[in-house]
């Protein structure tokens, strides 16, 4: 393979169709797939031919979430899969996207997407009431983070962000599950 023009009398020999965009939303939350997280990133900021790269891939998460009146001005992007030590946002600006999400046409493909606790993905060997919260994970070294809904046991449903940024954040897991039980219980 090379980069260069293709020929006038160049003919196509093989193509293939990527699943449909909910199928890989689901591999990619349920077990926190950081690959596929980062090419999903690089192929929204593809445009007009032009291969995806990092800025245009923030510039189109931000044109996404300004396009539903999103205001999230501590948001910074790097690689788009969180693997990075520069990317930030607000537990705040989280849940208010968390809260539009919920509002959106594409809410219940999100969540059949979202691991639940005690059942699949990433939550379920979590100390957490089963079946409850539908919840994406994070972890980096000094890093915990838990964002989605939680069904309290009243049958209200709640938005649940919870980042934890110490050097003993290793330890934090515990406080994640205490909290998702506690808006379980209580909400």
């Amino acid at each position: 393979m090379r980069d260069g023009a293709v020929s006038a009398t160049a003919r196509l020999v093989a193509a293939q169709e990527s699943a449909p965009l909910a199928m890989l939303i689901r591999d990619i939350n349920k077990f926190s797939n950081n690959v596929m997280t980062q090419q999903l990133f690089l192929t929204m900021g593809a445009a007009g031919g032009e291969p995806g790269n990092p800025s245009r891939g923030a510039a189109a998460v931000r044109n996404l979430l300004s396009a539903r009146g999103i205001d999230v001005p501590e948001l910074v992007l790097e690689n788009g899969c969180g693997l990075s030590r520069v990317e930030r946002i607000s537990a705040g600006s989280l849940a208010n996207v968390l809260a539009d999400a919920w509002q959106s046409q594409w809410m219940s493909e999100l969540m059949a997407s979202l691991p639940v606790s005690g059942v699949d993905g990433t939550l379920k060997s979590r100390n957490m009431p089963a079946g409850a919260a539908h919840m994406k994970t994070g972890l980096l070294e000094d890093t915990r983070a838990v964002a989605g809904y939680v069904l309290a046991a009243s049958g209200k449903r709640y938005v649940v962000v919870g980042i934890i940024n110490h050097p003993n954040a290793k330890y934090g897991t515990g406080a994640h599950d205490a909290l998702v039980d506690w808006v379980f219980r209580t909400g």
